[in-house]
């Protein structure tokens, strides 16, 4: 994830998506009956025997928040992986003299190789495409062509929504929405930032295509582990005087006893 909340800044792709503050409290929630009503649905189904999981992330680390666990089922079941980093995630902090791009660019790659390692994926494929971070709405002609060359017809593309309300997520959703579609591939959808924006109930989230899956004790534990491997991202900018790009709050909303995909 990358260019998040900052301090009093907003990472925004639309006035009412705003991605500022501390967000929608875990507790609201928790509270909303509608969250523990979704239709539940399992790794196995998501992704059916002899299909290969395609999560492309936008930034390292969006394949830890969005899907940390799944990724866990995914390969207790055998399922092939291959994890696609569109970017470096080097603009994470615009002006840091404790992170320049220059060493987020060496830096980001490791952590995320580490938090894989944490969940149990030490071996799983990882091809990194290098596309600017903060521009891949910018890049998307070369996302989708360097995406169509790597998929199989029996792919299944896991990758951030469309209406995320970042920036880069989205470009990367529309992506393979689009290949998708051309490709005749199932889909799923990852919802990271709109725990934050969004409030329970939202219209403008799509509640009908949403699922939970189960996520047990275990699987939460190593993926909150996996999480702080991330230290550019989970610890405070000493020369900015800014806070964590992943505040406590932002994480707390992502490391729950259920992933929810939109499938």
């Amino acid at each position: 994830m990358n260019d998040e909340a900052t301090g009093s800044e907003a990472t925004t792709i639309a006035d009412d998506r705003q991605i500022v503050g501390a967000g929608t409290p875990l507790a609201e929630w928790r509270q909303w009956p509608g969250l523990s009503a979704l239709p539940a649905i399992d790794a196995g189904t998501l992704v059916l025997a002899g299909a290969r999981a395609v999560v492309v992330a936008p930034h390292p680390d969006d394949e830890i928040l969005g899907c940390g666990a799944l990724l866990q089922q995914w390969s207790a079941l055998d399922r092939e992986l291959l994890i696609v980093s569109v970017t470096e995630g080097t603009g994470s902090h615009p002006g840091s003299s404790a992170w320049p791009p220059e060493r987020l660019g060496q830096l980001r790659p490791e952590e995320s190789r580490r938090a894989l390692s944490r969940l149990g994926l030490e071996g799983v494929d990882v091809i990194r495409l290098h596309l600017t971070d903060t521009r891949v709405g910018e890049e998307s002609h070369e996302l989708a062509y360097r995406l169509h060359r790597l998929l199989r017809p029996n792919d299944v593309l896991v990758t951030t929504w469309r209406g995320d309300g970042h920036p880069d997520h989205e470009a990367t959703g529309r992506v393979c929405a689009q290949l998708a579609d051309d490709r005749g591939l199932a889909l799923i959808e990852l919802p990271i930032w709109m725990w934050h924006w969004a409030e329970p109930g939202d219209r403008r989230v799509p509640w009908h295509r949403a699922r939970r899956v189960a996520v047990d004790d275990d699987q939460l534990a190593r993926k909150r582990a996996a999480m702080t491997e991330h230290a550019s991202q989970c610890e405070p900018d000493p020369s900015m005087g800014r806070p964590a790009v992943l505040s406590l709050p932002t994480l707390a909303r992502l490391m729950q006893d259920h992933e929810m995909v939109q499938a």
